[in-house]
């Protein structure tokens, strides 16, 4: 990783990691596992960390012909509420990421799409889970039968891209948050590209 220009940001990503005193799986379920790591901390300090363990995800942008973004409105039991969100999925254990966001996008949304961009990948709250998220940009829309999972209940809208920009609070989620600020990065970049 290139860090020069990132002034004391580039100077506290060559640190001294810590080191690992011992790690014991907590829990271990069908998505996740929780761990506990005790580290041991350059200045001598022992500090306990909690990890979930996470396959990963994509995250999708669709954006048809009119300029409209699907979303999808879920109910999230951890929050107790719907959101609204991108298409997403997991990844299975070494998918290729365009493959599974393809599939989330048929599943879920209904449609396929001819063109697809890499917008790159984030993480979703590194200071206790290892889940990187991949974020797409599909255009050149079709048509294509959905096929939700049993325990998914989905309401999709397609909603004007430019009206998701003016009214950010209409979307709370993390990874449709990032997703569609690298989606108007990427535009952006396509448009001052001759």
């Amino acid at each position: 990783m290139d860090v020069a220009g990132l002034g004391s940001t580039g100077a506290s990503l060559r640190r001294r990691r810590p080191e690992l005193v011992e790690s014991a799986v907590a829990y271990r379920g069908t998505l996740i596992e929780v761990r506990v790591d005790r580290l041991m901390l350059a200045g001598g300090q022992e500090v306990t960390r909690e990890i979930v363990d996470h396959p990963g995800a994509v995250v999708v942008a669709a954006v048809d012909d009119q300029d409209r973004v699907v979303l999808a409105h879920q109910y999230r039991h951890a929050l107790g509420r719907e959101l609204l969100e991108l298409p997403a999925g997991l990844l299975e254990r070494g998918e290729d990421p365009i493959l599974a966001a393809r599939r989330e996008l048929r599943e879920e949304a209904g449609v396929e799409a001819r063109t697809w961009d890499s917008l790159g990948a984030f993480y979703s709250s590194p200071g206790f889970v290892h889940e990187l998220l991949h974020a797409f940009l599909a255009r050149d829309l079709t048509p294509a039968p959905r096929d939700l999972d049993d325990d998914e209940d989905i309401e999709l809208e397609w909603v004007p891209r430019k009206a998701l920009l003016s009214q950010p609070a209409v979307v709370q989620d993390g990874k449709t948050l990032a997703t569609l600020a690298l989606v108007e990065a990427f535009l952006a970049r396509e448009r001052r590209t001759p």
